[in-house]
């Protein structure tokens, strides 16, 4: 349940809370946000965006992940796992990722309303997509490589040439999605086989089949807070919750040295 405590947040007031934290105009942002930690936002995820515009300015673009992870081989299904006899009915039956209508899952609704938002952009990937909404959003999106899905061939990528920002809206680093271009990064990466349903030209529908790096966020945590003991990330109030934001770049070539130390071999 949201504690009312404070006074709403509104369009204008986070707006200002995000200038505050140094959002800056003209720049591209890749958003996570919860909405939740922020408490009552007058208006929701709408107001969000807005607000984002708004600290942006009309050069300024946002990006978010749209990612489908549900669309992917049910035999590498964890949490929670499908019983084998239901794999091939999965397989025959999953509808075909389509950019343009298959919704994004577990990415909370902030990103589905930017994914929504008349203008906005997707790239194609059925796994890992991402959503771009502004003056950039053609250049983040477009050549979303299959194999390098999170890597030099993603939007990841683009938005370190871009030198953009990371901005966590009550949420921390366990959900930077920018720390995986870390990984790619990493000498001799391990890979693994991925499978995705996809939309044919015709309408129909096909499994696609790639090698990719095997990624890992769960010491995303700790490696966000070793970041930020570094004085690299800003933070603040953004509503009843805290706004985190740091350059992209500054993030990533923190996470390569970071891993470097903290990772085995057998973990790359």
């Amino acid at each position: 349940m949201t504690t009312l405590v404070g006074g709403p947040g509104t369009r204008r007031s986070i707006a200002a809370q995000l200038r505050l934290l140094g959002v800056r105009p003209g720049s591209t942002v890749l958003v996570h946000a919860g909405m939740r930690p922020l408490g009552f936002v007058c208006g929701g995820p709408q107001a969000l965006v807005l607000a984002l515009r708004d600290a942006l300015g009309p050069d300024g673009t946002i990006v978010v992940p749209t990612h489908t992870p549900d669309n992917s081989d049910p035999a590498q299904w964890r949490n929670p796992p499908v019983p084998v006899d239901w794999w091939p009915l999965i397989r025959a039956e999953m509808p075909g990722f389509d950019p343009a209508v298959t919704p994004s899952r577990h990415m909370g609704v902030f990103a589905e309303t930017v994914r929504c938002w008349p203008a906005a952009l997707r790239s194609p990937h059925p796994h890992v997509s991402f959503a771009a909404l502004g003056p950039t959003a053609e250049q983040v999106v477009t050549g979303h490589a299959l194999a390098d899905m999170l890597g030099e061939g993603s939007p990841l990528a683009r938005l370190y040439d871009l030198d953009a920002d990371v901005l966590l809206l009550g949420v921390d680093h366990a959900v930077n999605t920018s720390l995986h271009l870390a990984e790619y990064r990493r000498p001799a990466p391990a890979r693994e086989r991925l499978g995705a349903a996809v939309r044919t030209a015709d309408g129909g529908r096909e499994w696609v089949w790639w090698q990719d790096v095997r990624i890992d966020a769960s010491d995303f945590g700790a490696l966000g807070g070793d970041l930020e003991a570094t004085g690299a990330v800003r933070s603040g109030p953004v509503g009843a919750g805290t706004g985190r934001l740091v350059r992209q770049r500054a993030a990533v070539d923190f996470a390569v040295q970071w891993m470097a130390r903290n990772r085995t071999t057998e973990d790359a």
